[in-house]
């Protein structure tokens, strides 16, 4: 795949780290970055994620023929309809959200004939921001779930798939619901547990913290306003993993309150189990 302009629209991270990709790789002969400060977009020229920034979206858009939109979920949709009116005939747009079905209705039968929207979205990155972390080899082995719908454009699924291959990327096709609901359990209420048990803490607990506590709960540290958007755009599905937790909560609570150890060891060997599954899945996809 050969892109004459790629479009970043949001260069932190991901954006710089797609930038960083398509540049390092060849994808791409030129790419343009969309920021809100001038400053942010310095920093990823210094880096050598893009080769011209711009604080205008549309303006940036219109010269694209791909264009990834990284910036929060709740902004997206407002972000393509504003630009796709303006863009060229046989443009492809996509995402780097964490969220897709509230996105894919927003842009339902609303963008101009010959402009194709594909929704995706790399399981990539860390709770850390801006384009000073961004890493050529990000995508490297990891999984980017695309995300089409029935009135999806063949071609356009298979150039936005040929797209994330080239920068290194394993692709996973799934239904944009069934996206939400896994990413539920995945992703967004493991960091609402994360922020839940910060919370617990109080001053005089701070040096008693140690490796455990901080791993569990390093995703935290991520972007409030960022999240604050995921999780109301996957509410529904959010709420649903939660009730799961909340009864296998009351498992171990029951456990303990009976001070029953075979049920609290039954308990903890299966996740162990879970646990080390996890691990050698991620040894074999490495």
């Amino acid at each position: 795949m050969r892109i004459q302009t790629l479009t970043i629209v949001g260069v932190g991270l991901i954006g710089g780290s797609i930038g960083l990709a398509a540049k390092q790789r060849g994808l791409a002969e030129r790419v343009l970055g969309v920021g809100r400060r001038q400053a942010s977009l310095q920093q990823a020229l210094a880096r050598g994620a893009i080769d011209e920034g711009f604080l205008d979206c549309d303006e940036a858009v219109h010269r694209a023929d791909v264009a990834v939109f990284c910036t929060p979920v709740d902004m997206i949709a407002e972000q393509i309809l504003g630009a796709a009116p303006g863009c060229k005939a046989g443009t492809l747009l996509t995402d780097a959200g964490s969220t897709k079905a509230a996105l894919v209705r927003s842009l339902a039968n609303r963008l101009p004939a010959g402009v194709s929207f594909v929704g995706s979205h790399p399981l990539a990155g860390s709770e850390k921001r801006g384009p000073e972390h961004a890493d050529a080899n990000l995508f490297d082995g990891k999984v980017t779930v695309i995300t089409p719908t029935a009135d999806t454009h063949r071609p356009a699924l298979d150039r936005i798939s040929a797209f994330w291959k080239a920068l290194g990327s394993d692709v996973l096709i799934m239904d944009p619901e069934e996206h939400d609901r896994a990413l539920a359990i995945t992703s967004h209420v493991p960091h609402l547990v994360a922020a839940a048990l910060v919370s617990l803490l109080t001053p005089d607990l701070l040096p008693l913290t140690a490796s455990g506590f901080r791993d569990t709960t390093r995703v935290a540290a991520g972007d409030p306003a960022l999240w604050t958007g995921i999780f109301l755009q996957n509410r529904d599905a959010v709420a649903a993993g939660l009730n799961r937790l909340t009864n296998t909560l009351n498992q171990f609570r029951q456990a303990l309150t009976h001070s029953d150890p075979v049920a609290l060891d039954q308990l903890l060997a299966e996740a162990k189990r879970q646990r080390d599954d996890l691990e050698k899945n991620s040894s074999r996809r490495a």
